[in-house]
């Protein structure tokens, strides 16, 4: 372990500085912030909790509610901190636990809520547990905590079942015991220093809840649950035979994801949850077949939110997105819970590279596309996701229009998948390049030793010195969407929207004085004029109550 857990702050009363508006997260905007790429405090090249904490009053003046960071616990980050090594601790290259304390602190007087990841479905292979059931040996109640399964094949050989990791390669590692000699092996539906845990071992549930009451008892608001369909395997870990294995929204239940039991979990985690004040939450990243699915996960006794996968996975088409916004809103409703809505997020192609690219090309592109098409999509698409019902979730960087970077030298890449023969390409690094904040210096801002990964010679064009105050920037159509959102009361909470008729390739939407439309096609089309004009992600004319609203552009209007 890296740290002791001994020295942990007191538990932090600064909580109540953010209390005041109950179920604030029915209509939040959250930003996530990727802590190793956002902003470094010490100047090693690497971004860190004091970095964050920082930049704190530039999140408070975008205008979100909260702020998820991704994990910055301790671990030998063999997969960016999804390998944790200790819940309570935190790794000595993002901070100590006192910069944590300082950042909920500081965060919660901004009036900013803290959410945590939480990575329930496996540990790191340097996790204690998990050093002790090696050493230990076969049959031994370490083991228990894990999957650990004789080999099949005469000699034990070959593994237990066909699984495959996400990663690419057998979801199973064989072990070498405490004697020298080849033995059992062991699940990692993701890296093989990424074991997956046994949820059907009490001791491990036991461990989880008070993890769960360590954060909470330090003033964080809730967690965003990694991994939230796995945890629970089928009876048996049968074979899947000729399934594909390798697709995370498929359209089946998988042996491994999206199994009943996980509900189980989660009610016992809301009984924790709400032994705490302040309305905190937990947000599940659910890949499941279906949205209806997805609801499962945001019943009134289990979990708040759920990340909608479906409509980031949606290409830039009127008919798939009034298809799939329908969907949602209507599973969500029977259950109570908002809608969600994201683009962006640490493990897909940011979404002005991925509109900038032909349909078809999935969440991971390796190309560049046309970076004006894409980021003129990209505005027109996050002027269309704020104006939905519910909550919405914004990547850092994306309020800069930032593309994906797709020339990253092949030595400099760290993502585990690009090191594996099969599975995803691995270009994950590609939306993890560290963020440009000034116009000019080694990394444009993001420190005064460099930043982990090689920014592009442009980054400081699209710095936030060099957009903020300038008309018609992204940066500033951000902050200026997001200030109408947080004013209007006709934006934001809500189930449902009354739908306009617009020519095909349009979307138009009511919701109380509140008008939206969206134009996904390639050629300006001609709309009524419902009124004033609130803001639009391009240039628009106005004439005898008609406005031509431009290809790939996304106009609010209030009828007052």
């Amino acid at each position: 372990m890296s740290q002791q857990h001994s020295a942990a702050p007191a538990p932090n009363s600064a909580v109540s500085a953010v209390e005041g508006r109950p179920d604030w997260w029915r209509d939040a905007v959250i930003y996530q912030v990727y802590p190793r790429s956002f902003a470094d405090g010490n100047g090693d090249g690497m971004g860190d909790l004091e970095g964050v904490r920082t930049r704190l009053p530039y999140l408070r003046d975008l205008g979100v509610d909260a702020v998820w960071l991704s994990p910055f616990y301790a671990s030998p980050q063999a997969d960016a901190g999804y390998d944790v090594a200790d819940y309570r601790a935190v790794d000595p290259m993002f901070g100590t636990l006192l910069d944590a304390d300082a950042l909920i602190r500081e965060a919660h007087a901004l009036g900013l809520r803290i959410i945590v990841d939480l990575v329930p479905n496996h540990s790191s292979d340097q996790y204690e547990w998990f050093k002790r059931a090696l050493a230990e040996g076969p049959g031994s109640p370490s083991r228990d905590r894990y999957h650990f399964r004789p080999g099949k094949g005469k000699n034990g050989e070959l593994p237990p079942n066909d699984w495959e990791s996400i990663f690419g390669g057998p979801a199973w590692t064989r072990v070498t015991e405490p004697d020298g000699t080849p033995g059992e092996w062991y699940l990692h539906l993701f890296a093989p220093e990424q074991p997956d845990f046994n949820w059907e071992h009490p001791a491990v549930g036991d461990e989880f809840r008070s993890i769960l009451r360590f954060w909470l008892d330090m003033g964080v608001d809730g967690f965003r649950i990694d991994v939230a369909h796995g945890m629970v395997k089928a009876e048996g870990l049968p074979d899947l035979g000729d399934h594909e294995q390798l697709t995370l929204l498929g359209n089946d239940v998988m042996p491994f994801f999206d199994q009943d039991g996980v509900h189980d979990i989660y009610r016992e985690w809301r009984l924790v949850l709400d032994e705490y004040s302040g309305d905190r939450i937990f947000v599940a990243e659910a890949w499941t077949p279906t949205v209806e699915r997805t609801a499962n996960y945001v019943r009134p006794d289990e979990l708040h939110q759920a990340f909608n996968f479906q409509y980031l996975a949606t290409h830039w088409d009127a008919a798939e997105l009034r298809t799939v916004v329908n969907r949602t809103l209507d599973a969500m409703r029977p259950v109570g819970a908002p809608a969600t809505w994201v683009l962006s997020n640490h493990d897909v192609t940011r979404h002005a590279t991925r509109f900038a690219n032909p349909a078809g090309l999935g969440t991971q592109i390796r190309l560049a596309g046309d970076r004006e098409v894409g980021l003129r999509r990209a505005r027109a698409a996050t002027l269309l996701m704020l104006a939905l019902p519910g909550s919405a979730y914004v990547y850092q960087g994306e309020e800069l229009g930032l593309p994906d970077v797709v020339d990253l030298p092949d030595e400099v890449r760290q993502d585990p998948a690009y090191f594996r023969g099969a599975g995803q390409d691995g270009f994950r690094d590609g939306c993890r390049v560290p963020i440009p904040w000034t116009r000019t210096g080694p990394s444009y801002g993001f420190g005064d030793g460099g930043s982990w990964l090689p920014q592009p010679a442009d980054w400081g064009g699209l710095s936030v010195e060099a957009q903020t105050g300038e008309p018609g920037s992204t940066l500033e159509l951000y902050r200026a969407a997001l200030a109408v959102r947080r004013e209007r009361a006709d934006l934001g909470a809500g189930d449902a929207v009354e739908w306009l008729r617009a020519p095909e390739g349009v979307l138009a939407f009511r919701r109380g004085e509140f008008v939206c439309v969206a134009n996904t096609t390639g050629e300006s089309v001609p709309m009524p004029a419902y009124g004033r004009v609130l803001l639009a992600s391009g240039e628009i004319t106005e004439a005898a109550g008609e406005a031509k609203v431009p290809a790939d552009t996304t106009v609010w209007w209030s009828a007052s």
